[in-house]
């Protein structure tokens, strides 16, 4: 009978995956839960529990999983929800609204495995036993061909996980599907593999697979074969109790004696499937069984023991009102009194025989008529997803070349940072030793400027005492300020890293100006500034002092002419350019005349602020250099010299302007 195999079915496909909890202790922890995720959990679990007695229950149950996963946007929760709203469908016999709810939960689950989720693997056992509920909707409506289409791809998901056990099961179901359809050769090639797997994992359903074998060899009249496997089955079937499986292998057995010509077992064995049918409070079973007992009884002539079975079997058909074994009963009954020649009671009972048997016709044009439509709905949706299947593989594939390419260019780009890292490394290694470098040239250059020079202090303190008996308080008041002013700016800034342009060229005025008072203004100066340099522009105070002084006592003192000095700051080729120039006598001559007069204290700030510069160009990729000329050598006539640093563009917040950034490390 069709009803026997769908039992089957969902018998092997219906099963938890793995959920050991009982109900008790899913709803303690339900209690005590107190996060979302743990909660629609839990609730997903509690209702594939109850879909083996209380399919309402499973449905209620998946209705506030579904209610909470949407609300937390927990896709793989909202699929396994679907999946239990579809099994409490099918056992209500709902088959269209199950075949949506598994649409629904496949969608959800194959959307989680293409974008590489957390629980990937849970997803694809989860669209496995998708694949496989929609394989048993398409059985029950006899499209056996879509049915084994989405059975085959449910196995493979679940060969890919590997999960032997799940994959039997599957296997099970696809040899069921296509003995339905006649094809017994490749039943029996899937029910061979599910039972080789079945093996491997000591399955208990493996009664029901052999049975399955049984009964294929039965069909091909291969005896010896189907009684090995028959007796297989019995001794699992009594290894792992099950009153269903018994009840299926007893009426096969039954069959199995009929055709083998040993009618008096199979009246044994039918009774004993009668008792275990009862047992369980399966009528349905009860009834299949009296109508062959009834068959059987009526190619014996055994008249009186066939009418008892089949009125027996027509009362327990009209009471479940199944039409196909009413149908039966009818026309075993009209068979059994035609042969005993009551032409009345064979008539009456043709005669309801032909109404059952419209009324079946009837009823299965209706069902295939639903089918149908239900069939052409999900060709529909087959035939959409499958464009988009067909775009979604397009852009794989060229997603595909594309990560070859990328993993190509990947290793280069490896290989070529690892070349930079090592130089990068060695670079910082190199960084960290001009770092402190740099720092001890700072605090060189610092404690330079905060004990300035020994020889201008006392000059200046000689002046001022000069002052006081030459020119008066007055003069001397006025020297002494200005050297406060200059001491106050170089502790100030020597504080710094930076200070703004107008700053420097303040400090480098009020320097000046105490050295016209000291030398009785024996040169002038001059400062000037671009007017394209902006106010926040800054460079590294104290920067220029030590070569302003050489100016002064090394070029301009040793000179009869009255002397000039001439600073200058300008935007050049990206660049802070620095200009300091005077009239005096030239480098060459300097040298000449005082060869061995300059102080270790002067020599040593001239050192330390190449240093500096040295630094800058370093820490900056940027040019950061001094470059001085002895005028008299250049031109014929002039004299005096030319100091020139060139220095990297800076602002007070410490940062290059927008064209260096790149360079900066």
């Amino acid at each position: 009978m069709k009803k026997t195999f769908i039992i089957c079915i969902l018998t092997l496909c219906l099963r938890p995956i793995g959920f050991a909890q009982s109900l008790d202790s899913l709803q303690q922890a339900l209690q005590k839960t107190t996060n979302d995720i743990d909660r629609v959990k839990t609730l997903n679990a509690i209702s594939d529990q109850y879909k083996y007695t209380q399919p309402k229950l499973t449905a209620d149950y998946a209705l506030k999983a579904l209610q909470i996963a949407q609300r937390i946007q927990y896709k793989k929760a909202q699929g396994d929800a679907y999946l239990n709203l579809g099994n409490a469908a099918i056992i209500s016999g709902d088959y269209p609204k199950a075949m949506d709810y598994f649409l629904k939960a496949r969608t959800i689950f194959e959307t989680e495995i293409s974008a590489q989720s957390d629980e990937q693997l849970a997803s694809k056992a989860s669209l496995a036993k998708a694949y496989g509920s929609i394989g048993i909707v398409l059985a029950e409506q006899s499209n056996y061909a879509k049915a084994i289409e989405y059975h085959l791809k449910a196995v493979k998901l679940y060969e890919a996980i590997n999960d032997p056990k799940k994959s039997a099961q599957v296997y099970n179901n696809i040899g069921v599907a296509y003995k339905a359809q006649l094809a017994d050769f490749k039943a029996l090639t899937y029910f061979v593999k599910a039972l080789k797997l079945q093996e491997k994992v000591h399955d208990p359903n493996i009664g029901i697979t052999q049975t399955n074998i049984a009964n294929c060899y039965l069909k091909q009249k291969n005896y010896a074969q189907a009684l090995i496997y028959y007796n297989q089955a019995k001794t699992s079937i009594d290894k792992h109790p099950d009153v269903r499986a018994l009840g299926e292998w007893l009426n096969n057995m039954g069959l199995y004696y009929q055709q083998a010509g040993a009618a008096e077992k199979a009246i044994e064995i039918w009774k004993k499937s009668i008792e275990n049918s009862q047992s369980m409070g399966d009528r349905f079973a009860q009834a299949d069984t009296h109508l062959y007992l009834g068959e059987l009884y009526l190619s014996l002539h055994q008249f009186s023991q066939a009418l008892f079975h089949a009125q027996t079997a027509l009362q327990l058909a009209s009471e479940l009102n199944v039409l196909e074994q009413k149908m039966a009963a009818e026309k075993l009954l009209s068979d059994i009194y035609t042969h005993q020649n009551d032409a009345s009671k064979a008539f009456a009972h043709f005669r309801l025989y032909s109404a059952a048997k419209d009324s079946l016709n009837n009823a299965e044009s209706i069902r295939k008529g639903l089918e149908a439509e239900m069939n052409f709905e999900f060709e529909k949706r087959e035939v959409l997803q499958k464009e988009a299947l067909q775009k979604k593989e397009l852009l794989m594939q060229e997603q595909a070349k594309q990560n070859r390419l990328e993993l190509i260019f990947g290793v280069l780009l490896a290989l070529l940072l690892a070349g930079i890292g090592f130089l990068y490394y060695n670079r910082m290694q190199l960084k960290k030793h001009l770092t402190l470098q740099k720092e001890l040239a700072e605090y060189e250059q610092k404690a330079l400027h905060l004990q300035m020079n020994p020889h201008f202090v006392f000059n200046c303190l000689g002046s001022i005492s000069s002052f006081i008996v030459k020119n008066g308080t007055h003069s001397a008041v006025k020297y002494l300020a200005k050297f406060s002013k200059l001491m106050r700016l170089t502790l100030e800034y020597s504080k710094q890293s930076l200070i703004p342009i107008h700053k420097e060229i303040q400090s480098l005025e009020n320097y000046l100006e105490l050295e016209q008072l000291r030398f009785n203004h024996k040169f002038e100066f001059s400062i000037t500034k671009d007017k394209s340099i902006e106010d926040d522009l800054a460079l590294p105070p104290l920067l220029l002092q030590p070569f302003v002084e050489n100016a002064i006592i090394h070029g301009v003192i040793p000179s009869k002419e009255m002397g000039m000095i001439q600073i200058d700051f300008s935007i050049q080729d990206q660049s802070l350019v620095c200009s300091i120039q005077d009239n005096g006598i030239g480098i060459q001559a300097s040298r000449a005349i005082k060869e061995n007069s300059v102080s270790v204290h002067q020599s040593m700030a001239l050192d330390i602020t190449k240093k500096r510069l040295q630094m800058i160009a370093s820490s900056m990729a940027q040019k950061a250099e001094v470059i001085i000329e002895d005028l008299t050598t250049l031109q014929a006539g002039q004299t005096g010299t030319r100091v020139i640093l060139h220095l990297p563009i800076q602002y007070l917040d410490n940062k290059l302007v927008s064209h260096t950034d790149n360079l900066a490390s």
